[in-house]
């Protein structure tokens, strides 16, 4: 019985030993591992942000443009002409903002839920305004006439929400620069 004693006391003078070396190196490798795994993260969220940051920029710049085009200002500058009538101006502009709109539509994901419901809203906006606009206005009035009625408009509320939406963006911005 001592013999087996004492074979049972060296088994566990070799085991004991290294249990405790492979616990102490599976500690180390596991932390090892961990640390570098977070350190490659990092990395990746770095590099995630450098590629991202001008795409943001981009789509900023393109949402200022996009309330530049839909002001009704530019709008009647770029699309009315002399032979139209009130209402080939008024569709001409609907169509023209929605268009716009489709056209920037893909920004939002870069942008905040709230600036894109801003950006939606001038949208919407500005074609009310068209709708409002033209509703009072005589069956046969001009294109001339149509255009005069949205400046009288425009000098009433001094704001519009295509500059709502370009203060908007512009606040969003302000912290990545």
């Amino acid at each position: 019985m001592n013999q087996v004693l004492a074979v049972l006391l060296e088994i566990v003078k070799v085991t004991l030993p290294a249990l405790v070396v492979f616990a102490t190196v599976y500690y180390l490798f596991k932390t090892y591992l961990e640390n570098d795994r977070a350190i490659r993260l990092a990395e990746m969220r770095n590099d995630g942000k450098d590629t991202l940051l001008p795409l943001r920029l981009q789509a900023y710049e393109r949402l200022v443009l996009f309330c530049e085009r839909i002001s009704l200002s530019n709008l009647i500058a770029r699309i009315r002409n002399e032979e139209m009538t009130a209402a080939d101006l008024k569709v001409a502009l609907m169509v023209a903002v929605q268009q716009e709109y489709e056209h920037n539509v893909s920004q939002q994901i870069y942008v905040s839920d709230n600036l894109w419901k801003i950006i939606t809203f001038a949208k919407n906006d500005t074609i009310n305004v068209v709708n409002i606009v033209s509703k009072s206005l005589p069956e046969n009035a001009s294109g001339l006439d149509f255009s005069r009625a949205i400046f009288r408009y425009l000098d009433e509320v001094k704001t519009t929400s295509a500059d709502t939406a370009r203060s908007a963006i512009r606040e969003e911005l302000a912290p990545l620069l």
